[in-house]
């Protein structure tokens, strides 16, 4: 089965799309949707709070708490991040128990959306702004339900103290004198990582994740923790790192950063949980995130759904996240995802 980036019908308006959100299945959640946007604002704002689990930058959840509550003073957002294999379990529990705390969640997991597809985990999205022409709903939404939020792709970072001539190509970081100084993410749990290690070791040359790990790198739990050490100087270098790199690069933090030839790349999606305690706020969330606002908090450094969004985006590209695709699904189930990691094991942690 080929990706499921399963392109809504046509859903033209506002009515059609609220009545399907009404014939959806799953749990029930915390309230009842209202009727038109303007009224379901208005619901929103009487639940006055609003919780995401998301897997996406530290920095860039708090930019969206932020913007997020000066658009909408009324509602209290709260975030919970942490990696897939923190959040995933949280949310499977809370749809199966109809006690839900969260009510958006946001993940890179292909293989996991395309399950929760066929498990009604979600409801329909229907804020207004998803209709939007530069947001191309046909390309960006699917089933429906889970919408693109954000994407990234992973570069080569540098610290340009500790290592100043820097990365050119990932060849490079696996010279000899960056022998146990340079970061990498483990798998574990994270099935966006495996499907990462897999193109890396066709796009980066021969054996390259093997001879990665025979240059005997220091593992992190997560792309965001490998730009910390780096920004720190715990470590020097790494050839597979996300883009919040640049924002401690903004910060004043020493680090050099660069796009191979052929980068991995990753989209973060987004749905409503059924089990949303706040069903109204829900949907004015999610519809945030898809504005010129919610891009320019939950976006900075990052790729944007939107174009011309200040702060966004790759420096010298004008990529979308709608360029950057989902991994096909079916390479990512789990008893494969379970035998990649315990190969990734054997050759990184011995």
């Amino acid at each position: 089965m080929k990706i499921k980036r399963r392109t809504a019908l046509a859903v033209g308006g506002l009515l059609t799309s609220l009545t399907l959100t009404a014939c959806g299945g799953g749990s029930e959640g915390g309230g009842e949707l209202a009727g038109s946007w303007e009224e379901i604002v208005a619901a929103a704002e009487d639940e006055g709070e609003v919780t995401i689990y998301s897997t996406h930058a530290p920095d860039n959840l708090e930019l969206l708490k932020k913007a997020f509550e000066k658009k909408y003073p009324d509602i209290e957002l709260t975030y919970v991040r942490g990696t897939d294999a923190d959040i995933l379990p949280k949310v499977e529990v809370e749809n199966e128990t109809g006690r839900g705390a969260a009510d958006v969640h946001m993940t890179t997991d292909a293989g996991w959306i395309d399950r929760s597809l066929e498990a009604d985990y979600s409801v329909d999205v229907v804020g207004p702004s998803f209709d939007e022409e530069a947001y191309d709903r046909a390309a960006s939404v699917m089933e429906d339900k889970w919408f693109l939020t954000s994407a990234t792709i992973f570069g080569m970072a540098w610290n340009t103290d500790k290592y100043p001539q820097g990365l050119k190509t990932p060849e490079d970081a696996l010279a000899p004198e960056l022998n146990g100084k340079i970061g990498v993410s483990n798998p574990a749990g994270i099935p966006t990582y495996v499907d990462m290690y897999r193109r890396i070791d066709v796009d980066f040359g021969e054996n390259y994740v093997e001879r990665l790990a025979e240059a005997k790198p220091r593992v992190y739990q997560s792309a965001v923790a490998i730009g910390q050490a780096i920004a720190s100087g715990e470590i020097w270098a790494s050839p597979v790192v996300g883009t919040t790199v640049l924002t401690e690069k903004d910060a004043g933090a020493p680090i050099g950063f660069g796009v191979p030839e052929k980068p991995f790349g990753v989209p973060w999606y987004s749905h409503v949980l059924a089990s949303a305690p706040h069903t109204n706020a829900a949907q004015v969330l999610a519809d945030f995130l898809v504005t010129p606002e919610g891009q320019a908090a939950i976006s900075a450094d990052y790729i944007p759904v939107l174009p011309d969004v200040e702060g966004t985006g790759i420096p010298g590209t004008d990529v979308l996240a709608q360029e950057v695709d989902l991994p096909d699904p079916d390479t990512l189930d789990q008893e494969s995802v379970n035998a990649y990691q315990a190969e990734w094991e054997d050759l990184f942690l011995g």
